[in-house]
This record gives C-alpha cells, sequence and structure tokens, in this order.
C-alpha cells in the first residue's frame, strides 16, 4: 500500500512536481513560447523566479488551460494528469 504525503510534505511534494512541469514546459519549444507569451514572463525572469509560487502556480493553470499539454507533460513526468492538475 502506497504511503500518501500529508501536510507540509504533500505541499513540498507539489512544489517539485510544479517545478518539474516548468522543466518539462521550458524544454519543450513549443510549449515554452506559448507559455512565456501568455503569462509575459521572459527567460530571465524564469531564470530568476522559477521556484516561486506564483511562476509554479501559472505553468500548472497553463497546462491545465490545454488538456493536450496537460496530457503530454503529464506523461512525461509519469504522473496522472489529475495529480499534475492538483500541484497548483
Amino acid at each position: 500500500m502506497p504511503i500518501e504525503a500529508t501536510g507540509a510534505k504533500a505541499g513540498a511534494m507539489d512544489q517539485i512536481l510544479a517545478l518539474q512541469a516548468l522543466t518539462a514546459v521550458i524544454a519543450d519549444d513549443r510549449l515554452r513560447e506559448r507559455f512565456m507569451a501568455l503569462t509575459g514572463y521572459d527567460a530571465a525572469t524564469l531564470r530568476a523566479r522559477a521556484g516561486e509560487a506564483d511562476v509554479l502556480r501559472a505553468v500548472i493553470a497553463f497546462l491545465v488551460a490545454h488538456e493536450p499539454d496537460l496530457l503530454a507533460v503529464a506523461a512525461r513526468l509519469d504522473v496522472s494528469p489529475q495529480h499534475l492538475a492538483a500541484a497548483a
């Protein structure tokens, strides 16, 4: 039986998952360009603020807004789309 993360540990795991999602988005040219265009973030801002809560929420919201991208990134990260969407 898998152990469920709770409290602070779950929050830290969600933050790590959101950061991994950001990495996947940035690594894909099409996703990166669309994410930057829609959010207004530029490369310097993303480098400087990658781990900040608002940037991580933005990447999850970006993926949730377009299901094909959510499914692709979830598959790339080997997690369920629901788990990834809940990482916001």
